[in-house]
């Protein structure tokens, strides 16, 4: 039983590391025509209804009591909080710099949840994180010589927090199932984007080029939905700070499809940085322990 759930874990999270990594080029685009959190809102809007639909399909119910609350803490935090601020990050930085620079998630993680008395520090897990951080050091030192407000990177390194934080707080209150946790989660942040946006004067208007709609499309469906989904899989089978490894190994493929789609350059030490990337996730997250 143990070996099918960590199978189900590891294939959830390749997949979802993959699918994710078309995230931070679609909301270049979406920030193009709307404004970050209308348009961040309205990603998480149409993704909760879409949810919804499938929680209907499949008679799920709602959660209750500590689950209820359990789920709408991890949807202010890994969906209102963190992409409000990763919006906002990506208006000015390069898809697969922000992508980057979110791949200090695993080790906030780790920190929070030996902080918080959840896990124990694993010497795994530090080495893993210190040779995913350093290949995107490698992967992201030539963008970094381009100037980037130092707003827009507190901002992203905001979200990484929220990130962080949301994949801790969400193993501390009763399991709920991936599509219905997905879908109050991303119901409560709409409504939390959606009142942020208002207060700072966005306009709410739905897009006009066929470019964004693509880019919502994607994010809805497959960037939220799917993505998601599978991440909570992967969050029930392995502790927090493994599950977070997919945040290092989405900017790999978040740098080649941002190159490809929306010019960002591409330097050579991408080969180099992808190999650390690759090794610090075998090592911190998917190398089995001794004696098991």
């Amino acid at each position: 039983m143990r070996l099918a759930g960590d199978r189900a874990a590891l294939l959830s999270f390749v997949a979802g590391s993959v699918l994710a990594g078309g995230n931070a080029v679609g909301v270049r685009f979406s920030n193009r025509e709307l404004d970050p959190l209308w348009g961040a809102g309205l990603r998480f809007a149409l993704a909760a209804v879409l949810l919804a639909a499938v929680m209907a399909l499949f008679r799920l119910a709602l959660p209750r009591g500590r689950a209820l609350t359990g789920a709408l803490l991890f949807g202010s935090l890994n969906f209102g909080a963190a992409f409000a601020l990763a919006y906002y990050g990506l208006v000015r930085v390069h898809a697969g710099l922000g992508q980057t620079l979110l791949a200090v998630v695993p080790l906030a993680t780790l920190l929070l949840a030996v902080l918080q008395r959840q896990e124990r520090l694993r010497l795994g897990a530090v080495a893993g994180a210190v040779l995913a951080l350093a290949g995107i050091g490698v992967l992201s030192r030539a963008p970094l010589r381009e100037e980037v407000p130092a707003l827009s990177l507190l901002a992203l390194i905001g979200s990484a927090l929220c990130f962080a934080q949301a994949a801790v707080v969400v193993r501390r209150f009763p399991p709920v199932h991936p599509v219905t946790i997905n879908a109050v989660g991303m119901g409560a942040a709409a409504v939390l984007l959606g009142a942020g946006s208002l207060v700072a004067g966005e306009a709410f208007a739905l897009p006009e080029r066929a470019s964004t709609w693509a880019a919502l499309a994607y994010l809805v469906a497959v960037g939220s939905v799917l993505v998601f989904v599978l991440y909570v899989v992967v969050l029930r089978h392995w502790s927090a700070s493994r599950a977070a490894y997919t945040f290092v190994l989405v900017p790999v493929v978040t740098v080649v499809l941002s190159a490809w789609l929306d010019n960002e350059p591409i330097r050579r030490g991408l080969v180099l940085g992808g190999g650390l990337v690759l090794m610090g996730v075998y090592v911190g997250a998917l190398r089995p322990a001794r004696g098991s």
